[in-house]
C-alpha cells in the first residue's frame, strides 16, 4: 500500500514538474512576443513617416512646377488649371467672371539697356501694382515673358472693361531709376468675359487678341 502510494506520488511529482517547465516555456514565448510586436510598430512608424515626407515632397513639387519663381505668382501652367476649375465652377453654378490678358510694354529695351535685373524689378513691380487692384478672391498669372493674365469674379462686361483701363492707368503711372536714369513702362489690356459657354483655351486667345488690336491703339494714341 504505501509503495503505490509513493508510486502514485511520484507520477504527480513528473506531471507537476513537467507543467512547470512547460508554462515557464510558455511564458518565455509569450514574454517575447510583445517585443517583436514593437519591433514591427516601430517599423509601421517609420515608414508611415517616410510615406508622409514623401507625400509632402510630391505636393511641393506639385506647387514648384505651378509656380513662377520670381514673382512667386502662377505660371502659365498653374494658371490654366486655376482657369479650368473657374470655367467649370461658372458653367455648374451659372456665375460669372472675366479673363484679362495683361502685356507690359516697353520691358525688352529697359533688359537690353539696365539688365535683366532691372527687369525683374520691373516686373515685382507691376505684380504689387496689380495685387493692389484687385480682391484676394481673384487671382494673377504670368503666361510668359512680359505677359499677365488675370482671372476675376463676378464682373459684368463693362465692369471688366473699366478694370483693364485701370490695370493699364496704374501701370502707367510707374516709375524706375537705372543707372541714373528715369524709366517708365506701361501696359496693354485685353478682356474676355467668362459665361457658361467658355473654354480656357478660346477664352486666353479671345482676351490675347484683344490685347493686341489694344496695343496697337496704344501706339497710335502714342
Amino acid at each position: 500500500m504505501q509503495k503505490k502510494t509513493r508510486t502514485a506520488a511520484s507520477r504527480l511529482a513528473k506531471r507537476h514538474k513537467a507543467g512547470a517547465v512547460s508554462g515557464s516555456a510558455s511564458s518565455t514565448s509569450t514574454s517575447r512576443r510583445p517585443a517583436a510586436s514593437a519591433g514591427a510598430k516601430a517599423e509601421i512608424r517609420r515608414l508611415k513617416s517616410e510615406l508622409k515626407q514623401a507625400l509632402s515632397r510630391i505636393e511641393e513639387l506639385k506647387a514648384s512646377a505651378n509656380t513662377d519663381f520670381l514673382l512667386e505668382i502662377p505660371n502659365r501652367r498653374g494658371f490654366e488649371r486655376l482657369l479650368n476649375r473657374a470655367i467649370s465652377y461658372i458653367q455648374r453654378y451659372r456665375a460669372a467672371g472675366a479673363l484679362i490678358v495683361l502685356d507690359v510694354d516697353r520691358l525688352k529695351p529697359i533688359n537690353d539697356t539696365f539688365g535683366h535685373a532691372a527687369g525683374d524689378q520691373v516686373l515685382k513691380a507691376i505684380v504689387a501694382v496689380l495685387s493692389r487692384q484687385i480682391r484676394s478672391s481673384d487671382v494673377i498669372g504670368r503666361l510668359g515673358g512680359d505677359e499677365f493674365a488675370l482671372l476675376l469674379w463676378n464682373l459684368t462686361e463693362t465692369d471688366a472693361h473699366a478694370k483693364a483701363a485701370s490695370l493699364e492707368q496704374a501701370i502707367d503711372g510707374l516709375s524706375f531709376v537705372f543707372d541714373g536714369k528715369t524709366v517708365t513702362t506701361g501696359a496693354s489690356a485685353g478682356v474676355a468675359v467668362l459665361g457658361p459657354h467658355s473654354e480656357a483655351g478660346r477664352s486666353l486667345e479671345e482676351a490675347d487678341c484683344a490685347m493686341y488690336v489694344r496695343k496697337a491703339q496704344r501706339r497710335h494714341e502714342a
